[in-house]
């Protein structure tokens, strides 16, 4: 008997979820209409879940024998045994709801956490909102990367492309003008095609801005129409769940097989085939392994849970698996690694450096006004991104009531940023000489200096201020200005300009707090940390310096990349850990090179751009705070607070998780030993029966909250990071394991069987023998559970560990032996006999010993290895 693992109803409410999510409304909400177009059959009551669950049970092996056994009980006649076994059925269901509830609320709180997001504009002010919380009405930004929440049309936009190949199966994307909102407008456009108003729930916007007004959501969407058919989506199973789902099946069917032969055996030499059955049915409880996959459930869901409670969300369960395993974890600078909360610290123009923070009373000589008056106008008139912001708060700070603010501006052309040029440039017209344009351009040093055609001697000198700047641990921009005639139209590229140099910006980005710890912790548990950053090298080698990064002299940048051939990569690659001047692009071709050279690589990004590298990286994690919509779904884990370290401890959540599984599967399989082996040796050697299926009720309701509940709530081993990564490829069930577990729990049989034989043979009787015997037994089930807690650490030390589950099972379990002992209709419903205090002291020790072995084990193996614990846990 197990509890039941979310199966039918779990699913439909993840694919509510996934409706709902995707629609932009509530669950509620789409209940609601849902059920008005005729889908009645989804549970959203606790009432209906309920129902849904005992149907459920009712189709599930353990039930069934249940009732066989109950029902046999009834044709023998005793009626009081049956109603007990029957009514126990009730006990399962209620503890299987619990568990089942407990699991369905942590996946509640994960699906709120990973919910779209939306940025709408109410009450005048910017807010960011789940997607299903958008309504009909709302004004919705769109920016690149962002997925649209729900349909409507355009009020205003900027370049704005939509990739709407989910709806129309065209990937090329479509670009879009504005439009006039009607707020008694129903009916939109179809999807496709270009220079069309109107945008789409979950369609993707590759390029530009825009400000949208919503006029459907749910299932007036476009995609809400096809909502349905999310329901048909079954989970993919992960490797573990594989791994258990075959050791389940060679079990269960070499139980049935013990069974059938036991109701012969039993049949043909004694003559009652009713009780053969009853003893057949016992031993296939016994046997029955259906605690694996409620193990496997219940952890990965809760772990799931946990981690969030690290502020990363889980959004592939298999990447709960990988997280031990990461050997390499390459990650962004700028928000990873750093606050992101740049700040304008250094100016250089004309040969000359100027401290902000020195002179930050003072105001800003004449020489670098221009410098901050190009910058501001390269940048952003609304920025979200925090270096936009600093060169946007400079300029209106030391430039504030002087002629070098442009209100009356127009932008007319924007330049974007490309692989092949770092830099961008903004085009505006002033409403004092309609004849000219001005260009305000910035970008990485190196493409700046390219575009103002600088000879290679003006280029040294600016690099070496470059440098200068860059080993401060500043990021450093190129500004440069240029005109251009309105009598000839606007050229293609901004090469074409005739630029001049201004000079050179610098921004601050301090370390976060924790990082230097985190990659300490890194090193220490065998993981390569990879800085990957479009800062110039020096600022990137600065940085790595004050975290404690190996090898800060060592730097690839994205120029030598391209030049390199995937030969020269692989062997540079095992010694670097700096990649300065990258590209999104590039990310791509680190992860396949880590890869081929057998890391397990965990990759961070934000961009649209870095979906690719995400979903290749074995555990793509992306930003949750900048990031965009299309890199959230390429990853596997959302960081949701954009911190290094919270990835750091997701990795040992991992790995505690992990740990605790291997656990839970190791105590599973010993316990299940000792039960068949009671329940088989006496049928064959014709002793007594020991185990009827009520007694198995019993230990089972011991089994299934200890492998679900105490193993999943044990905290992580001090030595959790501090031990090299798991190999991926290493199975949970390897040989050595399944030795261990069945070593347990032979040796536990021993022990019990012992006692059994020695009652017999002492001609204490049979109501003694069993009850000393399934004392005994329980005793060793909870010694098993504290053995099992550590396979480094002896029980004596496990006892100071905190886990308050385990001690409110012991205490369950104490209390509950107490009264099937000494209350005597229970004692005799269960065939025992009163137990003297000597009685329950040998039933104590024994029960102890049967798995004390495993302690001095664990001393031998310490002393022979006192450095290197002798397991993952």
């Amino acid at each position: 008997m197990s509890l039941r693992p979310p199966a039918r109803q779990g699913q439909v409410l993840l694919d509510m979820h996934d409706f709902t999510s995707l629609a932009g409304i509530s669950q509620h909400e789409a209940t609601q209409r849902l059920a008005q177009e005729g889908y009645n059959e989804l549970p959203t009551t606790r009432g209906h879940q309920f129902l849904a669950l005992l149907l459920d049970i009712m189709r599930e092996p353990m039930f069934l024998l249940l009732i066989a056994g109950g029902v046999i009980y009834l044709l023998l006649g005793d009626v009081r045994e049956a109603l007990v076994l029957l009514g126990s059925i009730f006990v399962i269901i209620g503890i299987t709801f619990y568990q089942e509830q407990r699991t369905e609320r942590a996946l509640d709180a994960l699906r709120d956490l990973s919910s779209p997001r939306a940025l709408v504009i109410r009450d005048g002010e910017q807010r960011r909102i789940a997607g299903r919380e958008v309504v009909r009405g709302d004004l919705v930004i769109l920016a690149e990367g962002d997925r649209v929440p729900a349909d409507g049309t355009l009020l205003w936009n900027s370049h704005l492309s939509v990739d709407e190949s989910m709806l129309t199966g065209e990937s090329v994307p479509v670009r879009k003008t504005a439009s006039e909102c009607d707020a008694t407008m129903t009916v939109l456009g179809r999807p496709g095609g270009d220079d069309l108003p109107f945008v789409f729930s979950g369609t993707l916007v590759t390029q530009g801005q825009g400000l949208a007004c919503i006029l459907a959501t749910g299932p007036q969407t476009e995609l809400g129409k096809i909502g349905k058919a999310l329901q048909t989506i079954e989970p993919e199973e992960t490797s573990l769940q594989r791994e258990t789902g075959r050791l389940v099946r060679i079990l269960a069917l070499e139980g049935l097989a013990l069974c059938i032969l036991a109701v012969l055996f039993y049949g043909l030499l004694r003559g009652h085939w009713l009780d053969g059955l009853l003893a057949g049915i016992t031993l296939a409880m016994s046997l029955l392994p259906e605690e694996f996959p409620v193990v496997l459930t219940i952890f990965l869901a809760l772990g799931a849970w946990r981690i969030a409670q690290r502020r990363v969300l889980t959004r592939r369960m298999p990447a709960i698996e990988t997280l031990g395993s990461a050997t390499v974890l390459c990650v962004d600078k700028t928000g990873t690694l750093t606050l992101n909360r740049m700040s304008v610290t250094c100016l250089f123009a004309h040969g000359v450096f100027y401290d902000l923070g020195e002179h930050e009373e003072q105001p800003l000589p004449e020489t670098f006004h221009e410098v901050a008056e190009f910058s501001m106008l390269a940048s952003q008139q609304d920025p979200f991104d925090p270096m936009e912001k600093a060169l946007r708060q400079l300029g209106k700070r030391v430039l504030a009531h002087t002629e070098h603010i442009h209100r009356d501006w127009t932008l007319t052309r924007e330049y974007p940023l490309s692989p092949a040029l770092l830099a961008l440039s903004h085009v505006w017209k002033s409403p004092d000489d309609e004849e000219a344009y001005v260009i305000a351009a910035k970008g990485a040093p190196e493409a700046i200096l390219d575009l103002c055609h600088l000879d290679e001697q003006e280029r040294a000198t600016l690099m070496h201020a470059v440098s200068r700047m860059a080993n401060d641990g500043l990021r450093v921009l190129g500004v440069a200005r240029a005109s251009f005639k309105q009598s000839n139209a606007l050229p293609s590229e901004q090469h074409d300009f005739a630029f001049e140099f201004l000079g050179f910006v610098g921004l601050a980005d301090p370390v976060r707090p924790k990082v230097a710890d985190a990659v300490k912790e890194c090193d220490t548990a065998g993981i390569r940390v990879v800085m990957i950053t479009g800062d110039y090298p020096a600022t990137a080698q600065q940085i790595a310096r004050q975290i404690g990064l190996r090898n800060p002299d060592r730097v690839i940048t994205g120029p030598d990349l391209a030049e390199m051939s995937d030969t020269e990569l692989h062997e540079r690659i095992k010694a670097t850990n700096i990649f300065a001047r990258m590209v999104p692009q590039q990310k791509l071709r680190l992860v396949t090179a880590l890869k081929a050279d057998g890391e397990i690589v965990a990759m961070t990004g934000d961009g649209v751009n870095d979906a690719p590298a995400l979903k290749a990286a074995h555990i793509g994690i992306a930003m949750g705070e900048r990031g965009t919509d299309v890199a959230r779904e390429a990853a596997s884990l959302v960081l949701l607070d954009d911190d290094f370290s919270s990835i750091v401890q997701a990795i040992s959540m991992g790995r505690r998780i992990y740990d605790n599984i291997r656990k839970a599967m190791i105590y599973i399989l010993a316990i299940h030993v000792p039960i068949a082996g009671m329940s088989l040796l006496p049928l064959l050697f014709g002793w007594p029966l020991v185990l009827f299926p009520l007694q198995i009720v019993f230990l089972e309701l011991i089994i299934d909250p200890s492998c679900s509940v105490v193993f999943e709530a044990e905290p992580e081993n001090p030595n959790v990071m501090k031990r090299p990564p798991r190999p991926r490829a290493e199975p949970m069930f390897s040989l050595p394991t399944i030795l261990l577990s069945l070593l347990q729990g032979a040796s536990v049989l021993v022990v019990v069987l012992t006692v059994f034989l020695i009652a017999l043979y002492r001609g204490q009787g049979e109501l003694d023998a069993r009850a000393l015997t399934f004392t005994t037994l329980v005793v060793a089930n909870l010694s098993l559970i504290f053995v099992n807690r550590s396979q480094s650490r002896l029980i004596l030390s496990t006892l100071f560990t905190p886990n308050r589950a385990l001690w409110w099972i012991v205490g369950g379990v104490i209390i509950a032996l107490g009264l099937v002992l000494y209350v005597p209709s229970l004692r005799e419903l269960f065939g025992f006999s009163v137990l003297h205090p000597i009685d329950l002291l040998i039933c104590l020790v024994a029960g102890i010993v049967s798995i004390l072995w495993f302690d001095g084990l664990k001393v031998i193996r310490l002393r022979r290895q006192p450095q290197t614990p002798i397991s993952s846990s």
